[in-house]
């Protein structure tokens, strides 16, 4: 295989033939392929991994249950860094209730009494067979997650029929969006400095408020933009 490139040689056009390179045309074909087919399916690769993101901490508690503890315990640390995992502001299975309050497992003596909310993250403490196992992230985090996943598999459902010809996909306001997100603001800052303590139905609301806005807001953006990439690469 040889290629063919014209180049001027005092002013003349010169045709010179250069070896081709198999290896990089064939990388970079299936470069093309890649990209058009993530063009066309970006929404059920991003509806995938969330999925697989929320469904993992669901899946530490009952690794520890049926006895898998390394594995489970490999989970909590894994989402560790996305989650402060209190077990006060988490859901649990396996236990004779979905949640606690840090003062009832301090009564139960499987916390030790009077540490702060600080000393209870350090802790990292994932449950006990009375009580049951913490799910791997909090109850706002199932909820904002959750709502993702569930926005997203929505907008899949809706994606044709919202769009018109000549017309992008409609698109959450900002400021709609911006007022959707106050309730967790408040919910979470007033929590954060101490000035009272929320529950886990007003976190399971604020974060899929959250979760479900920013799908809205953001998915017709990244629709627009893989339409775009879609196109040039199909072409090809």
């Amino acid at each position: 295989g040889e290629k063919r490139v014209t180049v001027r040689e005092n002013k003349l056009p010169v045709t010179v033939r250069l070896p081709a390179n198999k290896r990089l045309d064939a990388l970079a074909a299936s470069v093309d392929r890649l990209v058009a087919w993530l063009a066309r399916h970006w929404l059920m690769v991003f509806n995938v991994v969330v999925a697989v993101f929320i469904g993992m901490p669901f899946l530490a508690p009952v690794f520890m249950h049926a006895g898998a503890t390394g594995a489970g315990r490999l989970i909590y640390a894994l989402y560790s860094p996305t989650c402060h995992q209190l077990p006060e502001r988490s859901f649990f299975l396996f236990g004779p209730s979905g949640v606690y309050s840090a003062t009832e497992l301090e009564t139960l003596g499987l916390l030790p009494a009077g540490i702060n909310t600080f000393q209870r993250e350090l802790l990292r403490w994932v449950g006990a067979p009375e009580v049951g196992y913490k799910v791997a992230v909090c109850e706002r985090d199932v909820a904002i997650y959750g709502a993702i996943l569930f926005s997203g598999l929505i907008f899949a459902l809706l994606r044709t029929r919202l769009r018109k010809p000549g017309r992008s996909l409609p698109k959450l306001p900002i400021w709609l969006y911006a007022l959707l997100l106050i309730p967790m603001a408040v919910d979470g800052s007033t929590q954060l400095v101490g000035l009272r303590e929320s529950d886990w139905l007003l976190r399971l609301i604020t974060g899929t408020l959250f979760g479900a806005a920013t799908v809205w807001l953001a998915y017709p953006y990244v629709d627009e933009a893989m339409t775009d990439v879609a196109q040039p690469a199909n072409r090809k």
